[in-house]
């Protein structure tokens, strides 16, 4: 958590501070409306969390072909060493009453697919808040669109894709701890 207001913070400093350099707007414009976009990211996030959230399980389903995990994708999350700093990424499952941070009963085949339910319903929360995020653009004045509500979908961006990797790296080895207790 700390990581991601440290990125927040320190985003919307540059943001605002390189907007009064170049006078894009007043000053006080620029604060308000950096409070403002970022404010309207995390409203637009958890409401696509929410929305999905209510969606029934069975469209988020372990044998869903749409949530597998490639050969190619498991070898690109080895070699950014997602393992080593996933635990750095917020993890906000809970609020929708199911945390994700760590395996609570991990000897039960129920819980485990739950579990990759739940993964999956994360993985389309953030995919879809990539192209949402940049819809604060419309509603801001023309340059502030371009140089305040652009980076911050930038940032917003970013801090979505971290979750939606984190996400993907775990899902594979939950459908093999699924199978293993299936033959079992």
């Amino acid at each position: 958590m700390k990581f991601y207001l440290k990125v927040i913070g320190i985003s919307m400093f540059i943001i605002t501070l390189i907007n009064i350099i170049f006078d894009t707007t007043a000053w006080y414009n620029v604060i308000i409306l950096v409070v403002l976009c970022t404010a309207l990211q995390f409203a637009l996030d958890g409401l696509i969390a929410i929305i999905i959230n209510k969606m029934p399980d069975e469209f988020f389903g372990v044998d869903n072909p749409l949530y597998n995990v490639s050969d190619f994708e498991k070898t690109f999350y080895k070699k950014i060493k997602v393992h080593s700093w996933k635990e750095q990424v917020w993890e906000l499952g809970g609020l929708g009453g199911f945390s994700k941070k760590n395996l609570v009963n991990p000897n039960s085949p129920e819980y485990i697919e739950k579990f990759i339910i739940e993964c999956n319903k994360g993985v389309l929360t953030h995919r879809l808040s990539y192209p949402v995020g940049f819809l604060p653009m419309i509603f801001i004045p023309k340059v502030c669109a371009y140089t305040i509500a652009f980076p911050v979908a930038v940032v917003n961006l970013f801090l979505n894709a971290l979750p939606t990797l984190v996400l993907r790296h775990n899902t594979p080895k939950l459908k093999m701890m699924l199978q293993r207790m299936k033959k079992r």
